[in-house]
């Protein structure tokens, strides 16, 4: 019944989701900068629409439209990439680099994948690194005018509509049919063998901008980053899903605090004023006026695509901020922890009701043990297929 289970079409975990929000390559930072905010949107998709005619010419032989979602932009990468030195100085110059500059080299986490792909299939891309899937899941070509206009806030390549399907999706999916992998559900992380202690670490008074590359690591891998004391004690955690909701000024935090500030600055609710008037003071110190103008000032521009393709953004002009400039949403930089007897289930559980990609592991003195992912868990619920499978296979090579 699990295998049956997995080998299930990913178009039945897209009913009802939104089409996503997307961007061309050759927008600048300060294009998909607005368009974070006025979405609402963690992240959106960053596509390359290839309209020559020879690509073209290919493209019809391969059943290809030419365009294709190469990735995914979110604050994070945008507050990392003004975090840089030079950036801090001159961060109008910043903001006019193209977003294909700040997306992630070698293999992509992104990939695109057919609504009568299995689950099964999904998974096996996710646990190769796969974040995002790109499913197809409107198409205008075969609609009336009056259901064309029926979703004009939505974007779509060439009469196709996309949608994201992500670890947590897929996570959230499995919980719901949990009686069908039973037992397994009930075994401990720890006897299951997923616990990652390959985990990435900072000291609570460690500058935090000696910890920029491990923030954003964990940005592309959808983890966090543990803040500890001396005795290695988790005190907290930077994660990518809390600095998603944040603004671009936490570039002059990330420059100017300690770690253990940066959480403080980062939490739910907005930074303390203490906070705010101690960064400025340091900006000042390192001569980065213009950072300092960019924490008084709410930054704007006019976000219009230079692209010929039809991926460009709507023009809505809404937002989803609060008053203080983040997202009234944003989960707290509180960790979330488990121990190595907690059961799968549980874990699980805990993951999806704080929003959380990953779930810390400590011992009975709080220290840090390791981590639990979504990746690790899909690896659990792909194992029972192997398992299922094995013995038809051994019967097949005894015949």
């Amino acid at each position: 019944m699990a295998v049956r289970f997995l080998n299930r079409d990913v178009s039945d975990l897209c009913l009802g989701k939104p089409a996503l929000r997307s961007i061309p390559e050759n927008a600048t930072v300060a294009e998909a900068l607005m368009l974070l905010k006025r979405s609402g949107e963690t992240h959106v998709s960053v596509w390359n629409c290839d309209h020559s005619s020879s690509f073209l010419e290919k493209a019809k032989a391969d059943d290809d439209d030419g365009c294709h979602c190469v990735g995914k932009i979110s604050m994070v990468d945008v507050i990392c990439f003004l975090s840089k030195q030079e950036n801090l100085i001159d961060s109008s110059k910043a903001f006019e680099v193209p977003i294909s500059k700040l997306l992630p080299k070698g293999d992509s986490i992104v990939r695109h994948l057919d609504p009568n792909s299995s689950l099964l299939e999904a998974i096996d891309y996710m646990i190769e690194g796969t974040q995002n899937a790109v499913i197809p899941i409107y198409n205008y070509a075969s609609t009336d005018s009056r259901k064309k206009s029926s979703s004009p806030r939505s974007t779509h390549h060439n009469g196709v509509e996309y949608c994201w399907l992500t670890q947590e999706d897929v996570a959230r999916f499995l919980l719901n049919s949990i009686g069908v992998f039973s037992p397994m559900p009930t075994f401990s992380i720890e006897s299951l063998n997923i616990i990652d202690h390959n985990i990435m670490t900072v000291g609570y008074h460690d500058p935090a901008i000696s910890a920029l590359d491990s923030i954003k690591l964990a940005n592309i891998e959808q983890t966090a980053l543990a803040v500890v004391d001396n005795d290695n004690k988790l005190i907290g955690e930077i994660s990518a899903s809390t600095l998603a909701y944040c603004d671009e000024d936490v570039a002059a935090a990330i420059t100017t605090l300690s770690a253990g500030d940066l959480m403080a600055y980062i939490d739910y609710g907005g930074p303390p004023e203490d906070l705010v008037g101690l960064v400025k003071m340091r900006l000042q110190e390192k001569k980065l006026g213009v950072m300092t103008k960019l924490m008084e000032e709410e930054f704007s521009v006019s976000s219009s695509s230079s692209s010929a393709c039809s991926c460009s953004s709507d023009d809505e002009s809404g937002s989803s901020r609060n008053g203080s400039g983040r997202y009234s949403s944003s989960r707290r930089s509180e960790a979330i922890t488990c121990y190595p007897g907690s059961s799968l289930a549980a874990v699980l559980i805990q993951a999806l009701a704080h929003r959380a990609s990953s779930v810390w592991v400590i011992d009975e003195d709080h220290n840090l043990v390791g981590a639990v992912s979504f990746k690790g868990i899909l690896k659990v619920f792909r194992s029972i297929a192997n398992a299922r499978l094995k013995p038809e296979t051994e019967n097949l090579s005894t015949q």
